[in-house]
């Protein structure tokens, strides 16, 4: 079968099966089915497949029309620009969560900054600015931060990645050797076996509602790991535990700061006044949704 041929079956088998963006989807398991490039297919788009691309490929439409998700077929989903290795065990990247990465990104830069300063007027060079990344799945989060402070910074940043599921630290250890970087990774019921204190603490934690899990789509439903998704019965459980949790792992004046639902920024942010924040801020994603809240902490154990 040629290219163009195989590409349009395979688009319009993903279409029948009711399938969102088949014909994206379409294209990139044919690249990943034949590691040719978009430029390549252009050139050549009547080149015949092999026998074995062929059957790699409509084993990967086949998979996707089941509705496994294109990232668990590949294996691999870009967040923040870097690729990083996904399985059932995690949950997929999802560009929302880039906004609270970004956001915590700028916040370490101007810390960093501001140390620097420091360190210019004389003053003894300060500890590494330490970063917690709560529930940390893949480690894309924490890993994005340590390879842009790595590349933007000289002062040293520390990381430390926690979460409850062992299957998914494995899969953010792979990630951190991949991208060569080194980071710690802790095993435990959120705060249970974390350590010292840290400048910044981020989060991406389940805050989906349980009765509303079987509303979810069904890629997100059937192959997402159910115990990154459940926020338990008010969507609110985790976000109470850690804004708790935290004040024992923050330094004075640290930040906090959270993904959150589309319909969660009211209650979030009351929990963490409640709690003895300040300066807290609400930010919208690109539909113009509340996705992250951040602030800082000043009343220290």
């Amino acid at each position: 079968m040629r290219m163009d041929e195989a590409y349009m079956l395979g688009r319009r088998k993903l279409e029948e099966a009711d399938v969102g963006e088949a014909q994206l989807d379409a294209w990139y398991l044919l690249e990943h089915a034949t590691r040719m490039s978009r430029a390549d297919y252009f050139k050549e788009p009547k080149k015949e497949l092999t026998k074995e691309q062929e059957l790699r490929y409509f084993l990967y439409i086949e998979k996707r029309a089941q509705r496994i998700p294109l990232q668990h077929i590949t294996g691999e989903q870009a967040f923040m620009g870097l690729p990083f290795l996904v399985n059932e065990f995690v949950l997929i990247p999802r560009q929302d969560t880039e906004i609270l990465a970004e956001i915590a990104l700028g916040l370490l830069k101007s810390l960093s900054r501001e140390r620097q300063k420091d360190v210019t007027r004389g003053e003894p060079a300060a500890s590494p600015l330490r970063i917690l990344d709560m529930c940390t799945g893949s480690g894309c989060i924490l890993l994005s931060l340590m390879h842009y402070m790595k590349q933007d910074s000289c002062l040293a940043l520390e990381g430390v990645g926690a979460d409850v599921s062992d299957e998914a630290l494995q899969v953010a250890r792979e990630n951190a050797e991949r991208l060569e970087l080194e980071a710690t990774w802790v095993h435990g019921d959120l705060f249970s076996k974390v350590e010292g204190r840290f400048q910044v603490i981020v989060s991406n934690p389940p805050y989906v509602r349980t009765k509303e899990l079987d509303q979810l789509q069904a890629e997100v439903r059937f192959y997402d790991p159910r115990i990154a998704l459940d926020g338990k019965e008010d969507g609110l459980h985790y976000f109470r535990r850690i804004v708790e949790g935290c004040k024992m792992h923050l330094e004075p004046g640290g930040h906090l700061l959270f993904e959150i639902g589309y319909d969660q920024a009211k209650d979030v942010t009351k929990l963490m006044q409640e709690a003895g924040f300040s300066k807290i801020k609400v930010k919208k994603d690109l539909t113009g949704l509340d996705r992250v809240v951040s602030g800082v902490y000043d009343r220290c154990a």
